[in-house]
């Protein structure tokens, strides 16, 4: 097949259409990734995505939580265009470069005390940001045990996938994985893993508390605790918000024992839930943060935050990598922070995420199918539920998906049957609205 037979060609350039593009990728692109919508995206403007026909969509994914500014911002290209022209690539390992030297600085002014005197390492992404942690915990303890949670996401890799309790799915046929994890129930309230009903986080039933006590007695002695690995809010398992105690109790934990606190910030971090990380809303913090997503403005970007006598636990070739930190990535997150800062886009997340969350629960009178709606800032998840009150499968939720975009509304889901609704910290009310009206005219559809 050429390039004339399956895609337009005009004066000797090629201009795609849609069906062209798809029928390709389909192919010569690994069956793996799985595609929530049939659109092929040909430029993206602020909240909005257009394919190659010219029909807008609203992005409510925003590349799965991470334009946090839009897409294509003015300042970000120049900034990237900027540093391209300057030095694209020269390895961390092989000298010193000044955006990786300032995105360490201004991630470090972002965190509480006593993060904020701490240590940066850069990587790619929020997996990699992960088993970095994990690494780093591990040596910096001299310990082997690692606690993480169900329903909590952590990545896809062998290392980062032990530790991932969201899906079975993405543990299928596989065996060997990272030895030294052990899971226990993430508190979902209004799913109660031990049987209680639905309930909210203010009337939580507490037995996680017991489950861990309980798993530290007969499964992980203190002593070989090295960390405790956890999402603030349960990301890809569902957008579920803990009760309050939740990471204090995890903190007291670790402080108990020895072991150290791993936060993934990977999802909620850089202004997603309102905050610039989500741990700060229940007033503790952790001992290693692991970022990615939008702390690279759209480019692969991940990090590792730790307290400075943990990072310094390292010598030198413990642990690097030929493009972390890359000059280009990090220039794109800088000029992102800096966006964010100066239009108060983290007051924004607050305000517009409330509008959304309250568009959907005045909704759910005339669309039976929206169950909960819940999330922090513009980090939202409306659960769908059948006749019965029940959660609808996920195979049905990833049909109401691929017919939203047809409406114009283009997304994932989180955990088995929620709409996941993780747009860019720019969205505006009004914007929040139509939204709500596109969706809610598509449920009573579907």
């Amino acid at each position: 097949m050429t390039l004339e037979q399956d895609a337009l060609t005009l004066n000797g350039t090629v201009h795609w259409t849609s069906e062209s593009l798809i029928a390709r990728d389909r192919e010569v692109v690994s069956p793996a990734i799985y595609r929530y919508t049939d659109v092929a995206f040909a430029r993206g403007e602020g909240v909005f995505l257009y394919d190659f026909e010219g029909k807008r969509y609203y992005d409510m994914a925003a590349g799965i939580a991470t334009m946090n500014v839009g897409h294509s911002h003015p300042r970000v290209v120049r900034a990237i265009a900027e540093q391209a022209q300057t030095l694209i690539h020269a390895a961390a390992h092989v000298g010193y470069m000044a955006p990786y030297v300032e995105m360490a600085e201004t991630l470090l002014s972002l965190m509480p005390e006593p993060l904020d005197k701490g240590k940066v390492l850069l990587v790619n992404s929020g997996s990699e940001a992960v088993e970095t942690a994990l690494k780093l915990a591990r040596v910096a303890t001299g310990r082997s045990m690692v606690l993480a949670f169900m329903d909590g996401f952590h990545g896809r890799p062998m290392g980062a996938l032990a530790a991932t309790g969201s899906s079975s799915a993405y543990r299928r046929h596989l065996a060997g994985l990272l030895t030294g994890v052990e899971h226990v129930p993430y508190p979902h309230c209004s799913r109660c893993p031990f049987g209680h009903g639905s309930r909210t986080p203010q009337t939580c039933c507490g037995q996680w508390k017991a489950f861990i006590q309980l798993t530290l007695e007969k499964l992980v002695h203190p002593d070989d605790l090295a960390a405790i690995l956890v999402e603030p809010i349960a990301g890809e398992g569902g957008y579920i918000v803990p009760p309050d105690d939740f990471l204090p109790t995890l903190r007291a934990i670790c402080d108990r024992t020895g072991a150290l606190l791993i936060v993934d910030e990977v999802q909620t971090g850089l202004g997603r839930t309102g905050r610039w990380f989500a741990f700060e809303h229940s007033g503790i913090v952790p001992d290693i943060v692991a970022l990615g997503k939008a702390i690279g403005g759209g480019l692969p970007l991940g990090g590792v935050v730790a307290r400075a006598e943990i990072m310094n636990r390292w010598w030198p070739g413990a642990h690097g990598s030929t493009f972390g930190g890359n000059p280009i990535a990090c220039r794109a997150g800088l000029e992102t922070i800096a966006i964010m800062r100066e239009e108060n886009l983290l007051e924004n997340a607050v305000r517009v995420g409330r509008r959304l969350m309250q568009g959907f629960e005045a909704a759910r009178a005339e669309v039976p199918m929206i169950g909960e709606v819940r999330g922090k800032g513009l980090m939202v998840a409306v659960d769908l539920v059948d006749e019965h009150n029940q959660p609808i499968s996920t195979e049905r939720v990833k049909q109401v998906i691929k017919s939203l975009a047809k409406h114009g509304v283009v997304m994932t889901k989180c955990g088995p049957s929620a709409l996941r609704f993780a747009p860019a910290l720019i969205l505006t009310e009004q914007q929040a609205d139509e939204v709500v009206g596109l969706v809610t005219e598509a449920l009573k559809a579907v």
